[in-house]
């Protein structure tokens, strides 16, 4: 029988970024993966976007976040030897007089100007974009290749033997007298932590979280002439990926949702992107995704609250690219070293929501009894 400190239940951005930190500090791991081609971090974009939103606000612990990003992934780069973070302004082109109204009333705001570098709503001309009503030029943005990495990551792990592609099935668990637990009759693990995206929804520990299924849907266009060392963001983000090809998204469906690509998707995204440039484009790829949506926007970190042993780290979301390396530190050092995670993304924010009737299986509750 396999032994394992922590057996990890997903392999997105969350499980792998969770795996990466623990492994990093000599933890022995395994990771259950059902190997997903449209999971929502394979789909994504991978966006990192430090202001965001109709007020331009900046995101939560921005700056926190990025530059613990950037090492993660500039770190994978060196070990991998291929790149997947592109750092590059973002320029959000306003739609309206009331968005320019907004920025310069935001012009002298601290923090907010350390992530801005062009506030007056005037940008040098970029070929082939509409621009007549400015925008906001935005600095310490960009993305991942987040689909190349966790590829390079998935065949890494696979050689090595510490992650399987299976599908996880929770009634196969089973808490040991002793402490810890069993899966399958064939592994021991001393936690499980489910980084399972929008099937946490589904799972029997952890289902009574505010957590959504939420789909997102995305294009591949070709379309030469745009810039190519720019982000664009106008209703819709375009990425450059090169040679002509840009990622356009994404789209935000709740249940009930059509399984798979839409042709509203289509039609909503290509009007999006004709409202940012006049050139004209091809669509040549179309994706959906199914991402996990927390009803405040945050993550969700922590502990069951009558099973100590298991565990969750999900609902990272749209900024799961730019929240997941320093949240796995998070979540490691509650894990290993008793620091409680942050309160904005503890799950102890919504016990309220808990009772006996959704404490999970049978199973779990031969370690509390």
């Amino acid at each position: 029988m396999m032994g394992v400190e922590y057996l990890i239940v997903g392999y997105g951005i969350a499980g792998a970024t969770l795996a990466a930190e623990l492994r990093g500090r000599g933890r022995s791991v395994l990771v259950l993966d059902v190997a997903r081609s449209d999971s929502a971090s394979r789909v994504a974009a991978g966006l990192m976007n430090p202001v965001a939103g109709k007020r331009f606000a900046l995101a939560w612990r921005a700056d926190e976040l990025l530059t613990a990003a950037v090492a993660f992934y500039r770190a994978q780069e060196q070990r991998l030897g291929q790149p997947f973070l592109y750092e590059l302004p973002i320029i959000k082109l306003f739609s309206s007089v009331q968005e320019q109204n907004t920025v310069v009333a935001r012009s002298a705001d601290q923090p907010w100007l350390d992530f801005v570098t062009q506030a007056t709503g005037e940008l040098p001309t970029l070929p082939g974009v509409h621009q007549e009503l400015g925008g906001l030029r935005i600095r310490r943005g960009g993305y991942v290749r987040v689909e190349e990495l966790l590829t390079a990551l998935t065949a890494e792990a696979l050689a090595a033997g510490w992650l399987q592609h299976e599908t996880f099935d929770w009634g196969q668990l089973v808490a040991d007298p002793a402490g810890g637990f069993t899966y399958a009759g064939r592994v021991q693990a001393r936690h499980i932590i489910s980084c399972e995206g929008a099937a946490t929804s589904q799972n029997p520990y952890f289902g009574w979280l505010p957590l959504t299924a939420n789909q997102g849907e995305v294009l591949t266009v070709k379309c030469p002439g745009l810039p190519t060392d720019t982000v664009l963001n106008k209703g819709a983000y375009v990425v450059p990926l090169g040679e002509g090809l840009l990622r356009v998204g994404a789209t935000y469906r709740w249940p009930p949702f059509a399984a798979g690509t839409t042709p509203e998707a289509l039609a909503e995204l290509t009007d999006r992107l004709r409202a940012i440039t006049a050139r004209p484009f091809a669509v040549v790829g179309q994706r959906a995704g199914v991402r996990p949506a927390v009803r405040d926007r945050k993550p969700l970190l922590g502990t069951h609250p009558e099973t100590p042993g298991v565990h969750v780290f999900n609902g990272l979301g749209s900024k799961g690219v730019m929240m997941a390396p320093r949240l796995a530190q998070v979540m490691a050092d509650w894990l290993e070293n008793d620091v409680a995670p942050w309160p904005e993304v503890n799950i102890r924010r919504y016990l309220t929501l808990y009772s006996p009737a959704n404490a999970g299986p049978p199973a779990s509750r031969a370690l509390r009894s």
